[in-house]
């Protein structure tokens, strides 16, 4: 068993040396133990030959693999110079191996550059420099907290980019200090050494909160680009959470201004497209169903209810009288929803299916559950619905009007009683269909599924906004 010991946990130019002389002695990488400095080389503190040949054959490997490894190596990942051994090992047989993106090697060395190089482009982006005083004049300061072992490799990089003024970098790991002249190393700090703030901060806040533009953000993707740990090396992400909140307030305040401009001629509009909808739909022949039917049933209730029910299909009755749940379905669901304390004048019933779906026997017309080719057919009369209505809340009486609105099977007793969220964001809520509690034939049963019906009716009620 070989020791490597490296000097840092960054050091690539002796890693890439041991590796040649590994690779020329036909060291196979199970057979070495990386280490950075005293940290202990295995569980047992075993001591092995370090020795590195010097006149080591050179062992050419392609431009993409040393810029991989230079990356891999800044990871903080105690297996990375074993891992690059091992690729290194197997370039000799397979020279193409760094092209292969479906190898699990190669794959997890991918995923350690990328983080370095995030890891990178953070400390370049959100580090921040705070003004102090020192006996030779202005220095600038500024911590930072990198996940990785990049701080030397981007030295370079301020240096360039900062080249006439002095700076310190103060990291956990190492600092990085800059008189204009030459850069220096120094050991790790902590925050506590780092300075709060400077008179500079006041101005560059104002002048921040003065071109925010909430529209511009996405938090989502802001939080996945800078997560929180880098906001408070930041001094105008202070700022932010306020903003945003003045900026939605604002927002809510021209929606609500205008929404109340388009109420009043909304109603018109509404009730003659919804009018327009309706005659529309007595002519429909979308599906098999209009052929024996009576006539179409459309839905019926004012334009602006913020309470919509689907039901099923429209029964022997409504299908003489041309309107939803006026048969005996239709008193339990009067019932009900009177119980549950909602005034049934101010909402909007329809069906999924508007047509009486039947089998006939003598002279009675028998109910007939509609198919799934049969709910699509309709569904998109219940989407025309929905949207002239544009309801608060949609509530789902049975499996039929589920599947309606949610375009799957839903299952009824899992999901009843939730408020849930529809494929278009309403929400709406599952219950049975009153026809249910009508088949029930046990009273004491029937007597229990009507309460738990009226009492998902309030739930839903009390969801109005």
């Amino acid at each position: 068993m070989r020791i490597i010991t490296l000097s840092a946990p960054d050091d690539f130019d002796v890693w890439r040396e041991a590796a040649r002389g590994l690779i020329a002695d036909s060291v196979p990488p199970d057979q070495v133990v990386w280490q950075v400095g005293d940290q202990p080389a295995d569980l047992f503190g075993a001591v092995a030959d370090e020795a590195i040949p010097g006149n080591a054959p050179r062992f050419t490997v392609s431009r993409n693999f040393l810029d991989l490894a230079r990356s891999v190596v800044l990871a903080n990942d105690p297996e990375r110079f074993a891992l690059l051994h091992t690729a290194l090992d197997r370039l000799r047989r397979q020279p193409r191996l760094i092209e292969d993106q479906a190898d699990p090697l190669v794959r997890r060395l991918d995923r350690l550059a990328k983080a370095v190089r995030r890891d990178t482009h953070k400390m370049r982006a959100f580090l921040r420099f705070r003004e102090t005083e020192d006996a030779d004049g202005p220095r600038y300061v500024a911590w930072f907290e990198p996940e990785h072992h990049i701080v030397r490799a981007n030295a370079a990089f301020f240096v360039n980019r900062f080249t006439t003024m002095r700076w310190s970098i103060l990291t956990p790991e190492v600092s990085l200090h800059w008189d204009g002249q030459t850069l220096n190393e120094g050991p790790g700090a902590t925050k506590a050494d780092a300075p709060e703030g400077d008179p500079t901060e006041a101005v560059w806040k104002t002048y921040y909160a003065s071109i925010f533009n909430p529209a511009r953000m996405k938090i989502g993707a802001m939080l996945k680009e800078m997560p929180r740990k880098y906001w408070k090396n930041m001094p105008e992400t202070a700022l932010v959470p306020q903003l945003i909140a003045g900026a939605q307030a604002r927002e809510t305040g021209m929606i609500d201004t205008a929404r109340a401009d388009m109420r009043a001629g909304r109603g018109r509009n509404a009730q003659a497209a919804w009018a327009a909808l309706r005659d529309e739909a007595m002519g429909c022949t979308r599906c098999p169903l209009y052929a024996p039917a009576t006539q179409t049933v459309f839905g019926k209730g004012p334009v602006d209810a913020a309470l919509m029910f689907v039901g099923e299909q429209p029964g022997d009755q409504e299908d003489l009288a041309g309107h939803p749940f006026v048969g005996p379905a239709g008193q339990v669901f009067d019932r009900a929803v009177a119980e549950a304390g909602i005034d049934r004048a101010r909402t909007y019933v329809t069906n999924a299916v508007k047509h009486f779906k039947f089998e006939p026997r003598g002279k009675r017309r028998i109910h007939s559950s509609p198919n799934a080719g049969e709910i699509q057919a309709c569904r998109w009369w219940v989407a025309q619905e929905r949207l002239l209505i544009q309801p608060q809340v949609t509530i789902a009486l049975g499996a039929t009007a589920a599947r309606s609105l949610f375009g799957k099977v839903m299952a009824i007793g899992r999901e009843r009683g939730k408020a849930l969220t529809l494929p278009d964001g309403g929400t709406a809520f599952i219950t049975v269909h009153p026809s249910y509690l009508l088949r029930l034939p046990d009273p004491e049963a029937k007597k229990v599924e009507y309460a738990r019906f009226v009492e998902e009716l309030k739930l839903a009620g009390q969801a109005l906004r």
